[in-house]
């Protein structure tokens, strides 16, 4: 234990994984720190939701607000490979204009990147090494240098009654760009997984390996390269040296603290771990901006039943896209949203279907027996960030003995726009394409922000490149230090930013 490794990481989800493989490629000595147990997809993996909800993280989050934020499955993950192991793969890339919010609305935050040269390498890099399946060309955003790694899935039902809807409504719709396999894929380092059987599992974990989870990607070739990862040890101190740099980590495994020096830390656990550990700790927060500005993508789902044989649980569950509300016209909200297919498992349907709807009893019988005739769609929208969104640490200890992390969240008047256009939106859409007995679920979905980069130390807790502006052996990467909410789902992203946080450390040491 005495040993001093050059760099810690802590998390191993889509923040983490990317820059341990790109440190240790560099022959860096990296150990990765894991909260969650290191599972085996095969053999761990059941076809059964009950049984994979050990994926989720758990521990009590106590939410406030008027929006008060649902976690456990919705926003959490646990495991060698984080939320990565039960995310749906659903990879859309941002557009730039995603990242010039305040220019071109005068409000939230501008990101302190250019896309074409700081990010869009990094999407073709990503999505070729992930095995992404989509289609070429791509409907929406600038011209690609590289076409999907892979074609496009199958189109599932809810998929093709989404289609069938807009067409008829004159909305353009394409194959979603998916993180899964659509056919055998070798990875150099990794080896071959195999295509994806349509199994309908991606809300939970793959166990053929065709959903490139960290697990079955990145972590696999960051050991490939020399990394060690350690499970189930639980980060609870960073400690600092006299010179202000971060010199070690205690964790908890087993019940017994350990300690593993370093030189440098990469903190990598999420947006509400990574500022609760900091705030725990009492650093990098001279700017007082750790744990503000949460946000949290609009994400309204319309329901319908439909007569035909539907089959929700088949397929990838967001099988079909259209972003020509990216920018919508005349619109009265910040930002933009996309639409999406999506189908759900049984009993993630039923659960929510009773909560929001109120039925009970036979009624309730009778609208589950319904479940293989219906077919959902859903937006993912910009969020801003806003004084009153933050979080915090309570005065209730965890069964650790740890502070509970408290999270403010109230949509704005923008929010609530966008969803009310979106709604009318979508059942029109539902309308065209037949579906009856609709109702909506107002939901958000992917807590974004808490630690946000930026260029002024001010107003911004990691600079341009994920560095901290107080600490200088402190990176960040996840998605706590996103500017803005961004109109897509983040995982991609978070990607993205992780192999360039990697290399801007690597250009510097």
């Amino acid at each position: 234990m005495n040993e001093t490794v050059d760099a810690v990481v802590i998390g191993t989800g889509a923040g983490g994984a990317p820059l341990l493989a790109r440190l240790a490629k560099a022959g860096l000595r990296v150990v990765a720190l894991e909260a969650g147990k290191h599972w085996n997809p095969k053999q761990d993996f059941a076809t059964d939701e009950k049984e994979q909800e050990k994926l989720f993280w758990t521990d009590e989050r106590l939410s406030a607000g008027n929006d008060a934020l649902a976690f456990g499955s919705n926003n959490s993950g646990i495991g060698v490979g984080g939320s990565t192991l039960h995310y749906t793969a659903y990879t859309p890339r941002a557009q730039p204009t995603d990242l010039r919010i305040r220019t071109d609305f005068g409000v939230g935050e501008d990101w302190p990147l250019d896309f074409a040269t700081d990010i869009d390498p990094y999407y073709d890099e990503v999505e070729q090494f992930l095995g992404v399946s989509g289609p070429s060309p791509y409907p929406w955003g600038p011209p690609r240098k590289k076409a999907y790694a892979l074609g496009p899935l199958p189109i599932n039902g809810a998929g093709q009654l989404m289609e069938r809807g807009c067409k008829t409504m004159g909305i353009k719709t394409s194959p979603a760009a998916n993180a899964a396999l659509s056919a055998g894929y070798y990875q150099e380092g990794v080896g071959f997984r195999h295509a994806c059987t349509n199994r309908g599992f991606c809300q939970a974990g793959c166990s053929v390996g065709a959903k490139a989870s960290m697990d079955v990607t990145y972590l696999p070739l960051a050991v490939h390269y020399g990394a060690e990862i350690r499970s189930e040890c639980f980060v609870t101190q960073l400690v600092q040296d006299a010179s202000g740099k971060i010199s070690e980590v205690i964790y908890v495994k087993n019940g017994q603290e350990e300690r593993i020096r370093f030189k440098n830390v990469f903190l990598c656990a999420g947006t509400v771990e990574t500022p609760r550990l900091l705030l725990m700790n009492g650093l990098a927060n001279d700017s007082g901006q750790v744990g503000r500005n949460i946000m949290a993508h609009t994400a309204l789902q319309i329901w319908g039943e439909f007569d035909e044989d539907v089959r929700p649980y088949k397929g990838i569950p967001g099988a079909l896209i259209s972003e020509d509300t990216h920018r919508p016209k005349n619109a009265d909200f910040v930002g933009g949203y996309l639409l999406q297919s999506i189908g759900a498992m049984p009993l993630t349907y039923i659960t929510q279907m009773a909560r929001k709807r109120g039925i009970w009893g036979q009624k309730l019988k009778r609208a589950a027996a319904a479940y293989n005739h219906v077919a959902g769609i859903n937006i993912l929208g910009d969020c801003l960030p806003y004084e009153r969104n933050f979080l915090e640490l309570s005065d209730e200890k965890d069964g650790r003995g740890l502070p509970k992390p408290r999270i403010h969240f109230s949509n704005g008047e923008s929010e609530e726009r966008m969803t009310a256009h979106a709604d009318k939106i979508m059942r029109d859409i539902w309308g065209a394409a037949g579906a009856k007995n609709v109702w909506s679920f107002p939901r958000n979905a992917h807590v974004i922000g808490t630690c946000r980069m930026g260029h002024d130390a001010d107003t911004s807790v990691v600079n341009a490149d994920g560095r901290s502006h107080d600490i200088p052996n402190l990176y960040i990467s996840d998605n706590s230090t996103f500017p803005s909410a961004l109109s897509v789902n983040p995982a991609l992203t978070i990607m993205a930013l992780a192999l360039r946080t990697a290399d801007k450390f690597l250009a510097n040491t």
